[in-house]
């Protein structure tokens, strides 16, 4: 099928701040005017301030544009700021929610959204029905507080109680200090022999270092909709993870995938061991996390894309 031509200009990937936040606000001056909106990536954390004063340069020069929303925590700075977010959401042409979870706290707050899930290539993830599974543990994710990687730690200690040939994987780069932090509690609970910190590793690379493993673990305590989270899905992992913000929208209990509390280590320890133990589970949740993420095609929601940036 044939598509119409649309041009985007990327910015904004540079290392420093403030080089960052002038890339964005020059890019707004340069190509602002065009008939196309500007796309604002929005997240929950410091980062919110770069697409505020985007926003209000926007605004400023009555240049249309769209705020793309990706943090997790963004229901809290609704509430926590909302004078701040009146000014850039209540501007946009349009908010895009990647999840119903987004979606929901945003038309609750009276705001213009739309639903534009999160994509990704499904013919890079070749399928492996995880019916037969070891103790086989894979975290993939930034060593970064918010996604509480210490929990995987205390998690392998509990459950190696029980099945001593359990092992844990974690990909990805440090960020904040956490990964010093859970090799450190990693040596202190006895388990450093049975954890593999690899580092960040290419898209390609993690995927096929993935094929040897078999339950997908993710601990974070803030979330929208991972990337990670739907790319295991696509692989055909079962996936244990923490309920935190968007998860529960991705993930329904006990039919693609498995939810505990935030920050409840015996709780997923509880939950591995069921997939372990109980007959058919896994299996089930791999295969119908599979049928699940090919929803998310980027064929599927392209078209979504188009629609939006041809109006």
């Amino acid at each position: 099928m044939l598509r119409p031509e649309i041009e985007l200009h990327l910015v904004s990937h540079r290392r420093n701040k403030a080089l960052r936040l002038i890339e964005m606000l020059w890019a707004v001056l340069r190509y602002g005017r065009a008939q196309q909106p500007v796309i604002i990536d929005v997240y929950s954390t410091l980062n919110f301030y770069y697409a505020l004063f985007t926003g209000l340069l926007c605004r400023m020069f009555h240049v249309h544009y769209c705020c793309v929303l990706h943090g997790g925590n963004l229901p809290a700075r609704l509430n926590q700021n909302p004078q701040l977010c009146r000014l850039l959401f209540g501007g946009a042409q349009k908010n895009i929610a990647p999840s119903a979870y987004l979606l929901d706290a945003f038309q609750k707050a009276g705001y213009t959204t739309q639903l534009i899930p999160n994509f990704i290539p499904i013919k890079n993830y070749p399928f492996q029905l995880r019916a037969h599974i070891r103790p086989r543990l894979l975290w993939v994710r930034a060593f970064d507080a918010t996604y509480h990687p210490e929990m995987a730690i205390r998690l392998l200690a509990s459950l190696s109680e029980s099945h001593p040939d359990a092992r844990l994987c974690m990909v990805g780069p440090d960020k904040d200090g956490s990964l010093s932090r859970c090799q450190a509690l990693a040596e202190k609970l006895g388990v450093a022999e049975k954890v593999r910190f690899t580092g960040r590793l290419s898209k390609a690379d993690w995927v096929a270092f993935s094929a040897g493993y078999d339950i997908f673990i993710n601990t974070t305590n803030y979330d929208n909709t991972p990337v990670s989270v739907m790319e295991a899905m696509a692989l055909g992992f079962p996936i244990v993870s923490t309920n935190a913000g968007g998860l529960p929208y991705l993930i329904e209990e006990g039919q693609d995938g498995l939810l505990v509390e935030k920050g409840d280590v015996e709780g997923m320890v509880k939950a591995i061991r069921r997939l372990l133990e109980e007959s058919g589970l896994a299996g089930r949740l791999s295969a119908r996390a599979r049928a699940k993420a090919e929803g998310f095609d980027a064929e599927v929601v392209l078209g979504q894309w188009v629609g939006l940036l041809g109006e």
